[in-house]
């Protein structure tokens, strides 16, 4: 059975083009959402196997969101995807427990890569 996937990202184009790019991998999108706000009401429904969450959203900062899903769902795990590529932004994600951090713009390798060092755990 693939696994699950939850998309959270304020850009369509973002969640449009990284939802192909999992499917590709063969991984299968539950779940896609716009702000803070939806995911957190799509994770009172859903229970993803992985969450690509941007840290930048409309109405809530990603890290927070990380530590909610930290909290609720402890065996998920959690890839930041932002355009932030200050180091001090990169290891404060991971100290709140996210898996990896996918620089964008990425490519189908890129993901791949994050992909497959995941499942290499």
């Amino acid at each position: 059975m693939p696994q699950t996937v939850m998309i959270v990202d304020d850009a369509l184009f973002i969640r449009t083009v990284l939802r192909n790019m999992l499917e590709d991998c063969g991984y299968h999108t539950i779940a896609e959402a716009g702000s803070g706000l939806e995911a957190q009401r799509y994770l009172h429904t859903v229970t993803p196997d992985l969450i690509f969450l941007d840290i930048i959203l409309p109405d809530a900062n990603g890290i927070e969101i990380l530590d909610d899903i930290r909290c609720s769902l402890p065996a998920t795990n959690v890839i930041i995807c932002s355009s932030i590529s200050q180091e001090q932004t990169i290891q404060k994600a991971l100290q709140h427990g996210a898996a990896a951090y996918l620089q964008k713009p990425f490519t189908q390798e890129t993901v791949a890569a994050v992909l497959k060092q995941l499942e290499a755990h």
